[in-house]
Formats: structure tokens, sequence, C-alpha cells
């Protein structure tokens, strides 16, 4: 069994037992969330796609931890003009690992 979740943005396909890191959640580590926003859920042959979602079914998933992804450096240029500007970016996450899939 299978499902498809939209979180942060992005769509994921998880099944129980599956980690995966997401944008940062709004949850100490190890509380249990609750993702409603599920796209698909297959079980054998049995697939119910939602329009947009499908009714009555859910994800649940521990929270493992916080972190920071690798850094991203970007520079800005432009050339004969004295312009140059250097930066970072550390994208924020939260690991979660799926305990439950509730499809309808």
């Amino acid at each position: 069994m299978y499902a498809v979740i939209a979180t942060g943005g992005k769509q994921y396909r998880v099944s129980e037992g599956t980690v995966l890191r997401v944008e940062k959640l709004q949850a100490d580590a190890g509380a249990a969330v609750e993702f409603d926003q599920v796209l698909l859920v297959a079980n054998g042959d049995q697939v119910a796609v939602g329009k947009p979602t499908v009714q009555g079914s859910k994800v649940t998933a521990t929270v493992q931890k916080h972190g920071q992804g690798d850094k991203v450096s970007f520079v800005k240029f432009r050339r004969r003009k004295h312009y140059m500007r250097r930066g970072g970016h550390r994208q924020e996450y939260t690991e979660i690992k799926v305990t439950g899939i509730v499809g309808a």
C-alpha cells in the first residue's frame, strides 16, 4: 500500500516505514503529525485518485529530527561595473517516518 501526499509545495510517494525529508514542519522531534492532503491511495490493484484529494484518507508520521541541508552558494556579477555579490543558503527540513496510511 502506498500514497501520494502533498506538503510544502511538493508531492511525495510514501509507504509505511518510509523515511523522508520534507519542508520544515512546526512540530517537536518525536511528535506525531498527520497529512490530510492525500492525492492518491493505492492498495494492490485498487487505486483511488482524488479530485484533488481523496476524501477520508490520511497519512500519519512521526518527526525524527530537524536539520539544515547542504549549503548552496550563489554569485551575482556584472562585468565592468564593479558589482559582485556572494551569498549562500541552507534550507531547513524535517525528517519524518511514515507510520500508517488510512485509505478511503
